[in-house]
C-alpha cells in the first residue's frame, strides 16, 4: 500500500501541472520575443548596415577596408584605447587603495566617506567635465597654476582622462570591496604565527585573495571609459575618439554604414571584455569555505591615521568636482559676478525649456523603473523556477547576459537602423518616450537581471515542490509566496534602474525628438550652445532629483522590510 500511494498521488501533479506549464513556456516565449525584438534585431541591423553600400547594395567588408584607410578615423581608434588603459591604470590602484582603508582598517566614519564616493552614480558623466571647465578651463580658477606647470588647457585628452577617473572611480570601487571583504582571518593567523611581514602578506595572501576583482574592476573600467560619450564630448575638443565619431558619422555626416563599422569597433572591446569576465569567473575558487573566519582588521594608530588621511583626501576630490558645479550653476556670470542667483536654472528650465525635457526623464525614469523591474524578475522567476522548453531558456539566458556587452552608444545606433525603417511594424515607436524607455531597460537589463536571479536561488525549490503537490499554479505562489520574499530584492532593481534612467546619455543620444528630448541630452545642448552655467545647474538638478530618488527607495525599502520581512526576525 506505501508503494502504490506515491504512484497514485503523482499521475495527478503531473496532469494538473500540465496546463500551467504550458503558460510558463508561453509566458517565457513572450520574454524571448521582447529581448529579441528590442537587443538581438537592433544590434543585427548594425551587422547588415556595415556591410551595405550608400545604395543599400551589399559591398562586403569594403567599408572596413576604408575605414581602415582613414588617418583620422584610426587616430581615434588609438585615442580611445590608450586614452581607456591610462584611466585604469590610475583609476584603479586609487580604488583599490580606497577599498583597502574600508575594509582591512579601522579608520573613522567608514559609512561617510563610502557615501561621498556614490555621489558620481547619481548624476551624468558628463558633471565632471562641467566642473574640470570651471576649475582649469580657460577661464577656470586654477588656470594661472596650469600655466605654471605647463598645461596649457584642460580640453582634450588631459580633461578627458582626468574626468572619466571621476565617473569610473565608484564602479571598480564597489568590485573591490566585494573583492577584499572575502578573505579568510585564518590566512593572516598563520603569517603572523611566522613573523610575516606585513608587505610578504599583502604581495602573498590580499593580492592574490583580490586578483579576480581587480581583473573585473580593470575590465569593467576600461570598458565604461572606451564606449563614453558625455565626457569626450564636453571636454574633448578637438581630440577625437570612437564614441564622438560615431556621433559625427551618424547626426553630421548621415554616413551610417561608416558609424556601423565604428559602433562595431566600439562592441568589439566591450564583448573581449565581457569573455574574459566570464573566463576569470569561472577561474575563481571560494575564498571562503565553510570553515573560514572573517577577517576583522585590528586597530593601528597610525596606519588608521594615514588610511583616514588616504580617504579623506580622495572624499575631498569627489566632493570639490561637485561643489565647483553647484558653485558655478549659482554664480550669476562667471568669473566676473559670482553673486548668487537663480539665472542659470531660469534659462535652462525655462528659456531652454529643459522643463519639459526634466519632465520627460522623469517619466522615462518611472518607466524604466516599474516595466523594467517587472520584466526582469518575471523572466528570471520563469528561468529559475518553471520547466520545460529548455532550448528557449537557452535563448533567453543569452539574451538575458548580452546587454552587459553591448554599449548604449551602440545599441541606440542600433534602434535608429531598426525603428527608423518604414517597413517595420514597430515603427510607430520611434521618436517616442516608450523607445526611450524600452532602450533604457534593455541597456541596463543583465544587472537587473543578475540581482534577481541571486534573490531567487536563495528560495529552496521546495515552495515550487509543494505548490504542485497541492495543485497549486505556479503563479499564485509566484504572487502569494515569491513575490513578497523577494520584495527587498524589487525595489534595490527598481531604484537601480531608475538612477541609471535619470543619468543615461549615450543609449538616448540618437533616439529623442524635440518633444522627448530628455534632461541628460538638454544638457550637452546647452554645453553645445556655450551655456555651461545653465548645463551645471541641470546637471545638479538631475543630481538632487537621483539623490531624492535613492532617499524615497531606502524609505520604501524599510517599509516594505516591515511588511513582508518580519518573518526573517526571530523571536527571543
Amino acid at each position: 500500500m506505501a508503494a502504490v500511494l506515491p504512484a497514485v498521488v503523482a499521475a495527478p501533479v503531473r496532469q494538473s501541472a500540465h496546463w500551467t506549464d504550458r503558460i510558463a513556456q508561453l509566458a517565457l516565449l513572450l520574454v524571448a520575443l521582447t529581448l529579441v525584438a528590442f537587443l538581438a534585431l537592433p544590434l543585427l541591423t548594425i551587422l547588415l548596415q556595415a556591410l551595405q553600400g550608400k545604395e543599400g547594395q551589399f559591398v562586403g567588408l569594403a567599408n572596413f577596408i576604408d575605414y581602415a584607410r582613414n588617418p583620422s578615423l584610426l587616430g581615434s581608434l588609438w585615442n580611445s584605447l590608450w586614452v581607456s588603459a591610462t584611466v585604469t591604470a590610475i583609476a584603479l590602484p586609487l580604488a583599490f587603495g580606497f577599498a583597502y582603508a574600508l575594509t582591512r582598517s579601522c579608520m573613522p566614519l567608514k559609512p561617510l566617506f563610502r557615501g561621498i564616493t556614490l555621489i558620481p552614480l547619481l548624476a551624468p558623466s558628463l558633471l565632471a567635465a562641467i566642473s574640470l571647465i570651471y576649475w582649469f578651463g580657460n577661464q577656470g580658477v586654477f588656470k594661472g597654476w596650469m600655466n605654471s606647470l605647463g598645461i596649457h588647457e584642460i580640453y582634450g585628452s588631459t580633461g578627458i582622462v582626468v574626468a572619466e577617473c571621476f565617473a569610473v572611480f565608484p564602479h571598480a570601487l564597489m568590485i573591490l570591496i566585494t573583492a577584499l571583504s572575502l578573505s579568510d582571518a585564518r590566512l593572516y593567523e598563520a603569517a603572523d604565527a611566522m613573523g610575516t611581514s606585513a608587505a610578504r602578506k599583502f604581495f602573498t595572501i590580499t593580492l592574490p585573495g583580490a586578483k579576480y576583482g581587480l581583473i573585473s574592476a580593470a575590465l569593467v573600467t576600461f570598458t565604461l571609459v572606451i564606449t563614453d560619450f558625455g565626457i569626450p564630448k564636453v571636454i574633448g575638443g578637438s581630440f577625437n575618439v570612437l564614441a564622438t565619431d560615431v556621433f559625427k558619422l551618424v547626426i553630421g555626416q548621415q554616413d551610417f554604414a561608416k558609424g556601423a563599422v565604428v559602433a562595431i569597433l566600439l562592441l568589439a572591446p566591450a564583448l573581449i571584455t565581457f569573455g574574459v569576465d566570464g573566463y576569470v569567473s569561472r577561474r575563481q575558487t571560494a575564498m571562503l569555505t565553510a570553515r573560514a573566519v572573517p577577517y576583522r582588521p585590528k586597530p593601528s594608530p597610525r596606519y588608521d591615521a594615514a588610511m583616514t588621511i588616504y580617504c579623506s583626501l580622495i572624499a575631498f576630490l569627489v566632493l570639490a568636482m561637485l561643489g565647483m558645479a553647484i558653485f558655478a550653476s549659482f554664480a550669476s556670470f562667471w568669473p566676473y559676478n559670482l553673486t548668487p542667483s537663480l539665472r542659470h536654472y531660469v534659462l535652462g528650465l525655462v528659456d531652454a525649456e529643459v522643463s519639459v525635457g526634466f519632465i520627460n526623464s522623469l517619466k522615462m525614469a518611472a518607466g524604466t523603473a516599474v516595466f523594467g523591474t517587472a520584466l526582469v524578475f518575471c523572466s528570471a522567476y520563469l528561468l529559475e523556477k518553471t520547466k520545460g522548453a529548455p532550448g528557449l531558456r537557452g535563448i533567453v539566458r543569452l539574451l538575458s547576459m548580452l546587454p552587459m556587452a553591448v554599449p548604449g552608444l551602440v545599441l541606440g545606433l542600433g534602434y535608429i537602423f531598426f525603428f527608423n525603417e518604414p517597413k517595420n511594424p514597430l515603427n510607430g515607436l520611434y521618436h517616442t518616450v516608450a523607445l526611450l524607455t524600452l532602450c533604457t531597460i534593455v541597456h541596463f537589463y543583465t544587472t537587473g537581471h543578475l540581482t534577481a536571479v541571486t534573490a531567487l536561488k536563495a528560495l529552496d525549490s521546495e515552495f515550487e515542490a509543494v505548490s504542485a503537490s497541492l495543485k497549486v499554479p505556479f503563479f499564485k505562489t509566484f504572487w502569494r509566496v515569491t513575490l513578497p520574499i523577494c520584495t527587498p530584492a524589487l525595489v534595490d532593481i527598481a531604484r537601480y534602474f531608475f538612477i541609471n534612467a535619470m543619468t543615461t546619455i549615450s543609449a538616448v543620444v540618437f533616439l529623442y525628438s524635440p518633444e522627448t528630448k530628455v534632461a541628460s541630452i538638454a544638457i550637452l545642448n546647452l554645453d553645445e550652445a556655450g551655456e555651461i552655467g545653465a548645463a551645471a545647474a541641470m546637471a545638479v538638478l538631475i543630481g538632487a532629483a537621483s539623490a531624492t530618488a535613492t532617499l524615497v527607495f531606502m524609505a520604501i525599502a524599510w517599509w516594505v522590510n516591515r511588511r513582508t520581512q518580519a518573518w526573517r526576525t526571530t523571536a527571543n
